[in-house]
C-alpha cells in the first residue's frame, strides 16, 4: 500500500481554514528540517488542543500555535496554559500577519504551504521529567493510532 509510512502526511481535521491549513504544513516542512516530529491537534492534559507538537529527537518538545488572522489572536486566551506542556512555545502566521501583535515572549515562526522560517527564537522553559514523560507517550500514542486508522480504515469496525 504505502512503501514507506512515514512521508504520510498528517490527518486534516476539517476545522481549519485554508490558510491555517497552509501555515500548519509549513510548520511542518520547517520541524522536518530540525529534526522533528509533529502531531497536530493534540489533547493536552487541561484539556486544550495544542494546533502542533513537534518532538525532536533528543526529547525536545514545542507547541506551535497557528493564527490565521489578527481577529483569531484576539479571540484566543488560552495560548499561555500551553507553556506548561512544552521546552519553546513559538506562534506560527502567515507572511501578511502584522506580526508586533504577538507576544515578544514566545517564538515567532512564518510559514506558507512550501516550508517556514523561525523569525523569532522561543525562550526555553524545561518541562518536568515527569511532565515530558507524559506528553512524549500521549504524542507518540496518538500518533501511533492515527496511522493505524490511516493504514487501516477499518481497524475499529471488527
Amino acid at each position: 500500500m504505502f512503501s514507506d509510512l512515514s512521508r504520510l502526511p498528517p490527518p486534516v481535521d476539517g476545522r481549519q481554514s485554508p490558510h491555517a491549513t497552509a501555515v500548519q504544513r509549513g510548520v511542518g516542512r520547517l520541524l522536518r528540517t530540525r529534526g522533528f516530529a509533529m502531531v497536530t491537534e493534540l489533547p493536552l492534559a487541561t484539556g486544550r488542543r495544542a494546533d502542533v507538537v513537534g518532538l525532536g529527537g533528543g526529547g525536545e518538545i514545542w507547541i506551535v500555535e497557528i493564527k490565521s488572522c489578527i481577529d483569531d489572536f484576539r479571540a484566543d486566551h488560552k495560548w499561555p496554559e500551553y507553556r506548561a506542556f512544552c521546552d519553546r512555545l513559538y506562534f506560527a502566521v502567515g507572511p501578511a500577519f502584522p506580526r508586533d501583535t504577538l507576544p515578544e515572549d514566545a517564538g515567532l515562526i512564518v510559514a506558507d504551504r512550501y516550508g517556514g522560517e523561525v523569525v523569532r527564537g522561543a525562550p526555553e522553559h524545561r518541562l518536568a521529567g515527569a511532565r515530558r514523560k507524559a506528553l512524549t507517550l500521549k504524542l507518540v500514542h496518538t500518533a501511533a493510532i492515527r496511522l493505524q486508522e490511516v493504514t487501516d480504515p477499518e481497524s475499529l469496525r471488527w
